[in-house]
């Protein structure tokens, strides 16, 4: 067991080998960490552009597109589980609304016929006060999105908070192509500011060390 783990690491660390495939590793860790899961792709971009100083922009767009990538993959499963836990609600309203069955040759109660039971009317539910998942956290993003509208995504480059602003926007159901727009603006941003600085760190810190 512990062979085949060995082998296996060595096996991803061969496929993504920077100085040997280069741009379409960047895309690939990237694009996984633009998902759920913590991983940073920073180190990955500096580090090629450290080896190949004149792919700085090339990898900078190419780090952009996989992560913006990934963000569109978040917003598509936000929008998945809001229409999944629609789905939910509605099957759990109707099971509640359907009356018991009767059971079969039962007869009707004396007078049954003669005076019919009317149900009281019911009024529509209001949108607003129908239950949500989150509770009060929910409502308080909610208004904050529908305030910002598609720009709040410009905050997508944010550790820890980024991906779930991509997950939620899906799940509102903001316009698609204007959050990606934004996505790839932040993300294009954070990944040109963040490797110029490690460029003009990284001297004086090895200098320390």
């Amino acid at each position: 067991m512990e062979a085949w783990l060995q082998s296996s690491i060595h096996t991803l660390l061969v496929l993504f080998a920077l100085p040997r495939i280069g741009l379409p590793a960047i895309f690939v860790i990237s694009l996984v960490s633009a998902t759920l899961l913590p991983l940073g792709s920073e180190p990955a971009v500096f580090a090629y552009v450290q080896i190949a100083p004149a792919m700085f922009w090339p990898a900078v767009l190419v780090a952009t597109a996989g992560n913006t990538t990934g963000g569109a993959i978040s917003y598509a499963m936000g929008a998945g589980a809001e229409a999944a836990w629609h789905r939910w609600r509605a099957r759990q309203t109707a099971s509640h609304d359907d009356p018991p069955a009767s059971p079969a040759g039962a007869a009707a109660p004396a007078g049954a016929a003669a005076n019919p039971v009317i149900p009281p009317r019911t009024h529509a539910a209001d949108p607003a006060s129908t239950p949500s998942p989150g509770g009060r956290w929910h409502a308080q993003i909610t208004r904050w999105f529908h305030r910002f509208g598609p720009p709040a995504l410009l905050l997508s480059w944010l550790p820890v908070v980024g991906d779930p602003l991509c997950a939620v926007a899906g799940w509102l159901r903001l316009p698609f192509w204007p959050c990606v727009a934004y996505m790839a603006i932040g993300k294009f941003l954070r990944y040109a500011v963040m490797t110029i600085a490690l460029l003009h760190a990284w001297p004086r810190v090895s200098g320390w060390l």
